[in-house]
């Protein structure tokens, strides 16, 4: 039997008093990473948003499966946002993906509803010419469902209700989505309801495709309107990182109407990606900070290259930035990069790993190894 085959469905239960502390401290950690954003300036803000939104937007698709171009996602999101950007072309995954995170990050706030599920599996499945009902349900009378395994030996994992059931489900989803906000009727705390909706959404399965990536911007959602501003916790880059363990959760809560095991698995994935995204902001004010310090210290080829690391997000280069990078940057011979680099260590912007060709660089943000603290 699936949840929503149960008499009670769709009345989950859980115990509150189990989730109560991760409450507690996703609320309390809300305060911090709020009051941390409000200290970047208009540029790091931006920064900030766009690295947000375009981080969700390659994770959410990695857990699909998709692998989209980075550089594509933020330049479709500043566009969409006014900011600066390159004139590239994008392609259509990564603008339709880019275009949903910018709907969600501006309509935060909006009660949702039918046509914003539909607006956004229409992002979602531009250029897609496999589908056959793109912005509305499925319509096909075949079972929906997840499966693993070899072909006559398969494993269900999942199966929705029918196509025929959708609309009710959805529209009785909508109105206990809609209730349970803030100002709703019946408010439920931020990682309860954005736990719910998720697995609520995807229980339902009421398109062709697209429903994951859906299920988690809900999630987004929901923890938004929590806020009562348009933040982005990151969810999909913390599901990512567990994400074996985040399709076992689904499936063994699909079977259930009795939910805590799942709440509690994603109370931690929530703070988890609170804490992620704000370390992400506080990158930011590291780098700037960084900056300042070395402004009029350091030659034009190193700030490039410090820029460019900068760039790279906190995870930096993949096995870090050898000098070899460094002049691939900067347009440095192999001699001016090794003394340029070592400039870079002895003024605290840089840690090395390694000695030789074997040297690798990171950025020093930390300020007890900071030597110009």
């Amino acid at each position: 039997m699936w949840n929503w085959q149960n008499p009670d469905w769709p009345n989950f239960k859980w115990d509150a008093a189990r989730i109560s502390p991760a409450e507690e401290k996703f609320l309390l950690g809300a305060g911090v990473s709020l009051g941390t954003i409000k200290h970047l300036d208009k540029d790091e803000h931006d920064q900030f948003i766009v690295e947000v939104m375009s981080g969700e937007a390659l994770t959410t698709s990695e857990i699909e499966g998709e692998i989209l171009n980075r550089a594509s996602v933020q330049s479709s999101i500043q566009r969409q946002l006014g900011l600066t950007s390159d004139k590239r072309r994008i392609p259509p995954a990564e603008e339709g993906i880019a275009e949903m995170m910018v709907d969600l990050y501006q309509t935060f706030a909006e009660p949702l509803s039918e046509e914003m599920l539909f607006r956004w599996h229409r992002m979602l499945a531009l250029g897609r010419r496999d589908l056959i009902d793109i912005g509305r349900f499925r319509t096909s009378t075949e079972p929906m469902q997840v499966v693993s395994g070899p072909m006559g030996a398969e494993r269900v994992h999942f199966e929705a209700p029918p196509s025929r059931q959708i609309p009710a489900e959805v529209s009785r989803f909508l109105a206990w989505f809609n209730k349970t906000r803030p100002q709703g009727a019946a408010p439920l705390p931020p990682i309860t309801r954005a736990g719910i909706a998720h697995l609520y959404f995807e229980s339902i399965h009421p398109f062709e495709d697209g429903n994951g990536r859906i299920g988690r911007a809900l999630a987004e959602k929901a923890l938004a309107q929590s806020f009562g501003q348009p933040a982005m916790t990151g969810l999909a880059k913390a599901i990512l990182a567990r994400r074996k363990s985040y399709y076992e959760a689904l499936e063994q809560a699909n079977k259930e109407i009795a939910i805590t095991p799942w709440l509690i698995w994603f109370a931690e994935i929530a703070l988890l990606a609170q804490h992620r995204t704000l370390a992400q902001a506080e990158f930011l004010i590291a780098n700037t900070k960084l900056l300042d310090r070395l402004r009029g210290k350091i030659n034009d080829r190193q700030q490039k290259a410090l820029l460019r690391m900068m760039k790279e997000g906190m995870e930096g280069f993949k096995g870090g930035l050898s000098a070899g990078n460094y002049g691939a940057i900067t347009g440095a011979s192999p001699a001016t990069a090794t003394r340029d680099l070592a400039g870079l260590v002895e003024k605290g912007a840089l840690i090395r790993t390694g000695e030789l060709k074997h040297a690798r660089y990171a950025l020093n943000l930390s300020p007890d190894l900071d030597p110009l603290k």
